[in-house]
């Protein structure tokens, strides 16, 4: 029996030796080109998780090696890849704050404000259908303010062109949860919150594909709440930059019905604008 016991004893301990050697032997540091290569040759084949851990270990092993700018750069796109856009938003940090003077700070501030512009949309979005246009705006208004920072710093940049067509796309998608409240005002008939909302539309994103729905809310709820000076300008502007808008019929009088059909009472319409959001 104490033959059995030993020999028990003597098995477990070669297996926690065997073990300790094993680990021992995944912990071994490699060399740095050895990381930076097999991060590289993993990337190259789409394999963005190897790839991230070969360049985590080359910044923790050789955080000041020959390889360290590149890797970090690197670090950001994996983690884009790999859609960890917090991380990749985090690395790209990291790079501006380690090398402030480098060639490639344009490319992180893209890659920032990339992994902003998508940040609030998600996996969702890819396979659901969600309204961008009712979402919390505030990671847009990060990405907004990267792109700006890009083409004030980097006007020249290779990615200069799409930080600026993205920040079109963010203006209008800013302007478009405008008028999305603008909608919701409408249908709970608190049409004076929903004039409020239409001309913030206008006065702040004069360009966006929205003004035209904005300027026909504002002309009709300028009507209905009897301010007939400023339903007229309403519906001037609205001809004047939407001589084909829907809001017009073939005489060219303007006979849009956003509010037809709501229960237009003045004390419920003054009551929820001036209690309300607005």
């Amino acid at each position: 029996m104490r033959s059995v016991v030993r020999l028990l004893l003597l098995s477990t301990l070669v297996v926690m030796i065997s073990a300790c050697a094993s680990n021992k032997r995944e912990e071994e540091v490699l060399p740095e080109q050895t990381y930076y290569e097999n991060a590289r040759q993993a990337m190259d084949s789409g394999n963005f998780n190897e790839a991230e851990q070969n360049l985590d270990a080359l910044e923790t092993y050789y955080p000041f090696g020959r390889y360290a700018e590149q890797a970090q750069l690197d670090l950001i796109y994996a983690r884009y890849q790999n859609l960890d856009l917090e991380g990749a938003r985090a690395a790209a940090d990291r790079f501006l704050r380690l090398n402030p003077q480098s060639d490639h700070a344009d490319y992180a501030l893209y890659m920032r404000g990339l992994a902003s512009y998508n940040l609030d949309i998600g996996l969702a979005a890819r396979y659901f259908p969600i309204d961008v246009a009712a979402r919390n705006p505030g990671e847009q208004v990060q990405a907004f303010r990267d792109f700006s920072q890009l083409l004030n710093r980097y006007p020249d940049s290779p990615y200069a062109s799409d930080a600026r067509q993205r920040m079109i796309a963010i203006r209008n998608r800013m302007a478009e949860l405008e008028l999305h409240a603008a909608r919701y005002y409408v249908k709970r008939q608190a049409y004076l919150a929903a004039n409020n909302r239409a001309r913030y539309v206008v006065q702040n994103y004069p360009s966006a594909p929205a003004v035209e729905e904005a300027l026909i809310i504002m002309a009709e709820t300028y009507q209905f709440l009897d301010l007939k000076k400023g339903a007229r300008d309403s519906i001037a502007l609205l001809r004047e930059n939407f001589p084909d808008s829907e809001a017009f019929n073939e005489d060219g009088e303007f006979v849009a019905d956003r509010l037809k059909g709501e229960n237009r009472s003045l004390m419920n319409v003054v009551t929820f604008g001036l209690t309300g959001d607005e």
